[in-house]
């Protein structure tokens, strides 16, 4: 408790410091507000007077400022308007240790309700502490693909009832089961109607159940023979097209929650087994389905969901947001073929796992025990209902105390361990109502922590305000907080002045330092004030129009990137965004690789983007690397710091920041495995030397024996086109028609003899 005060003395001087490095002078005095809402507005360290006649002359001008300096003006204590930013714990019962299988007034995450209230500008910060209790309830609901080609699994499924629930019974006492179905639509083109008979059995060479699109089958219960004796009664169907219409199946297993039985303490597990793709939202429209789904309960008096052909599929929006509403756990138990679709599902469905189900789903208990654990192992912090003003920021302390920053979320985690987060919470704007609640929860849990934040955007002194006061020039302004408030056309302290009756003058109160412009040329003073011109870019104030709201630094044409509020020329960045242009995310988990390393070992995560060292490195998260070393190379420092704690990891302190997955060990051993660490022997030179040796000589031979077939192979195509054209030569014997004769005749064209 000795270091809270010290830490509010160092935020205050911190405020004050930052408030008087603007503009060579104190923010609060530089902004030109004329009223007190306006002032908190400015900067949490600002604060307004509303004592009468206060200052120069009653000037609004010096009406705002630094809290000490209105005080040494001879503004009263009680006059003064300076609401600041606390935060109150309201509950903060203890994390449980153990849940006993019963779930009930189990804690797992503190404290349970906080009351905040937030000046503009401002932040504050608190700290959230999870903790996954041991032997907590778990609600396992098996939902299964009835299509034909499920055939096999369903079979199989019957005999692994009672080994799912042992295997289940290993983690928690109190374990409950449940089984739905689903085909898809009953409206074609999803379903078979040609011929008629087709409708009742759509099979062609068995008997097998009509289509339908989702059907409860079983509440959840304590009675695994229960659940082995529905599932037996089950038979396979049949419908039309490739994909099935499982996310109807889905959200009515998530949404029914008194029919399907979850209850609100304990861990919900909904397990989606096919072999096939799903339908989406708007595939309905194929079939004339037009109404989106509207993420309601549909269940009939037999179990079955009666607005297949009414309302088209689910969005994954509103999957995943039904899911979190409802603490569920979805686990997509797919086979290979289909593996790589559900993965995509999985990254924008949050709290899912996908795990690869064999053709026959044998593997089925072995796939659940693995999702479970790797639930159990991981906790991450979701926001619930957080108004667009309030940007929470995080950082996560999850093993050995060390904080990794711009992180909400844990993994590699053990039953018992507790995690921690700092969350700071920064007001950017003032929201229509007085005050808003919003939660934070690990995603999974029921439990969470409620805040009610208070916006302290007003002032006390606005409630006692004077329309039409005589102390305004005979009621030409409402006397508000000790100035008026003028009406339109009306300037001056006490709105004396009429727009009307006066013209812009010279007046050296428009003027901030000699040979400038009057009201920086972008204002017309009017009774000793600047009255600044409207810009179609935005708002420009203060006293002598030096302010305005667009003159900030861009990025990729976005004022302050969109990422922050242009104040005066300054970007003022929102939480989690830093830079001059608020274009740097302080966030990491961005750069987190699929195997849990920053930027995959090979890079640094500055402003959430991985910037690759490792030569030859490239990807959002370095992870493709031809030149690199593969895996277990990568993996040795992380096994060497996390299960043998020794290594550079540990001795730099990083082990947790940079390898969050957890450390498996196996103490089934193959052929070539041991429990101890060992180091593989160097090479032997003298078989190198050899293998050398021989595969030069072996390179060399090689050689000649091409040459030697490509020099024959040219010979024998040479002699035989000399055989064609032999062949083909046509003379008589005793003739040579290559010979010629040894003498020529020359006639003489001159001569004219006898």
């Amino acid at each position: 408790m000795g270091s809270l005060p010290l830490y509010r003395l160092l935020t205050l001087l911190f405020l004050l410091s930052a408030a008087s490095d603007v503009h060579g002078s104190n923010i609060c005095t530089s902004q030109g507000v004329t009223a007190c809402q306006q002032c908190l507005a400015v900067h949490p360290s600002c604060a307004w007077c509303s004592q009468e006649e206060f200052g120069k002359g009653g000037s609004s001008t010096s009406r705002c400022d630094l809290k000490e300096n209105l005080l040494k003006g001879g503004c009263s204590q009680a006059a003064l308007e300076f609401p600041t930013s606390s935060v109150t714990t309201q509950r903060d019962d203890p994390l449980s240790n153990k849940a006993s299988g019963t779930g009930g007034d189990v804690t797992q995450i503190k404290p349970q309700k906080l009351h905040m209230v937030l000046r503009p500008g401002d932040a504050q910060r608190f700290t959230v502490s999870v903790r996954q209790v041991a032997d907590y309830p778990v609600d396992l609901y098996y939902l299964m693909d009835l299509s034909f080609s499920m055939k096999d699994d369903l079979a199989r499924l019957v005999t692994l009832g009672n080994d799912l629930a042992k295997a289940m019974g290993r983690t928690t006492s109190n374990l409950r089961m449940g089984f739905g179905a689903f085909v898809d639509k009953t409206a074609s083109p999803f379903m078979v109607t040609y011929p008629p008979e087709s409708v009742v059995n759509p099979c062609d060479t068995e008997v097998c159940q009509a289509q339908f699109g989702f059907k409860h089958v079983l509440s959840l219960t304590e009675t695994v023979a229960r659940f082995t004796e529905e599932v037996e009664k089950q038979q396979v169907s049949r419908n039309r097209d490739a994909p099935e219409g499982g996310f109807d199946a889905v959200l009515q297993a998530v949404v029914c929650k008194e029919r399907i039985g979850w209850r609100p303490d304990a861990s919900h597990l909904l397990v989606f087994t096919t072999d096939a793709k799903t339908h989406i939202a708007l595939d309905g429209r194929i079939a004339g389905i037009v109404q989106p789904n509207d993420g309601l309960c549909h269940l009939d008096s037999d179990n079955v969901y009666n607005k297949t052909t009414v309302l088209d599929y689910p969005s994954l929006g509103l999957i995943n947001e039904k899911i979190s509403d409802n603490n569920i756990n979805l686990i997509f138990a797919v086979t290979k073929y289909v593996e790589p679709l559900y993965k995509e599902y999985s990254n924008l469905i949050a709290g899912t796992t996908v795990g690869t189900l064999s053709d026959d789903s044998g593997n089925v208990i072995q796939l659940i025990e693995q999702a479970y654990a790797k639930i159990r192992s991981e906790v991450e912090l979701e926001q619930v209902d957080v108004p667009e003003e309030l940007d929470l920021s995080f950082n996560a302390t999850c093993l050995n105390g060390e904080v990794i920053k711009g992180l909400k979320s844990c993994s590699g985690l053990k039953i018992g361990d507790t995690v921690s987060f700092s969350v700071e919470a920064q007001l950017r704007g003032c929201p229509k109502e007085k005050s808003r609640t919003f939660s934070i929860k690990p995603r999974g849990f029921k439990d969470s922590l409620d805040i009610t934040v208070e916006f302290a955007c007003g002032c006390n002194c606005e409630a006692s305000a004077v329309v039409d006061s005589p102390l305004c020039s005979d009621g030409n302004g409402t006397r508000e907080c000790g100035v008026c408030q003028c009406h339109q056309g009306r300037l001056g302290p006490h709105c004396e002045c009429s727009v009307e009756d006066y013209s812009p003058s010279d007046d050296a109160n428009c003027i901030p330092k000699p040979g400038s412009p009057i009201c920086n040329g972008r204002g017309d003073c009017l009774c000793g004030q600047c009255s600044c011109h409207a810009s179609e870019f935005g708002q420009v104030w203060g006293k002598y129009c030096e302010c305005d709201d667009f003159n900030c630094l861009r990025f990729k044409g976005a004022l302050c990137s969109g990422h922050g509020k242009c104040s005066c020329g300054i970007c003022q960045c929102d939480a989690g965004w830093k830079g001059e242009n608020c274009n740097c995310s302080t966030r990491i988990d961005t750069c987190t690789s699929s195997i849990g390393l920053l930027c995959t070992g090979r890079g640094n995560c500055e402003c959430g983007v991985c910037q690759c060292t490792q030569p030859g490195a490239y990807g959002e998260t370095c992870e493709k690397c031809p030149t690199c070393p593969d895996s277990c190379t990568i993996k040795k420092s992380c096994v060497e710091c996390q299960h043998f704690k020794r290594g550079q990891y540990i001795e730099d302190n990083s082990c947790n920041r940079i390898c969050r997955n957890e450390i498996e060990v196996v103490d089934e051993l193959g052929e070539n495995s041991s429990n101890p660490p060992t180091c593989p022997e160097g090479p032997d030179i003298l078989v190198v030397l050899l293998a050398v040796a021989g595969a030069i000589l072996l390179l060399g031979l090689a050689g000649l024996l091409i040459w030697k077939l490509l020099v024959t192979i040219h010979d024998r195509r040479e002699f035989a086109k000399f055989e064609e054209e032999r062949a083909k030569a046509k003379w008589d014997t005793a003739n040579n028609p290559l010979y010629k004769q040894a003498t020529s005749t020359f006639k003489n064209v001159a001569y004219r003899g006898n």
